[in-house]
């Protein structure tokens, strides 16, 4: 077990890097998604959605922070290009004149996109042992679980 960020050997920084990097795009644009519908969305539900894209938005931010972080902290570097992020997420930018539902839809389909990246990420972080970026990929996870939960809700 790496005990310490140091204790890793150079390979296996490089690729729990690139698997972070792979979540901090995601969130990246997820973040961005969810800020683009929210000052966007529009209908009877426009208050309690206006108020759900805001807070996945907000802790999105936070996340991308975290996730940087962690890829510094393990003598890496963390991708910082908005032109980079987009060409390498899963998750692509939305129609600000989709409909509710659309939007929700979308966002909901990106929080599982980032989960199973951050269950991905876990699996390699534990393989070498690295057991701060294996906590930190499932308490993301959890958030992106809750959000993918909550959004999914208001499509019933």
């Amino acid at each position: 077990m790496a005990e310490t960020a140091s204790d890793l050997s150079t390979d296996a920084s490089a690729e729990i890097a690139t698997a972070l990097n792979q979540a901090l795009a995601e969130t990246v644009v997820t973040t961005m998604l969810a800020q683009n519908y929210h000052w966007n969305v529009t209908g009877m539900a426009f208050g309690p959605l206006h108020a759900l894209f805001q807070e996945i938005y907000e802790d999105h931010f936070t996340g991308q922070d975290d996730l940087a972080e962690r890829v510094r902290a393990i003598g890496e570097t963390a991708e910082g290009k908005l032109a980079t992020h987009l060409d390498r997420s899963k998750v692509k930018e939305g129609d600000e004149h989709a409909e509710d539902k659309e939007m929700i839809r979308h966002l909901a389909e990106a929080q599982e996109t980032i989960g199973a990246t951050l269950a991905g990420l876990s699996e390699i972080a534990a393989g070498h042992g690295d057991v701060r970026t294996e906590d930190l990929a499932i308490e993301r996870g959890r958030i992106h679980d809750k959000f993918a939960w909550m959004l999914r809700a208001h499509l019933r």
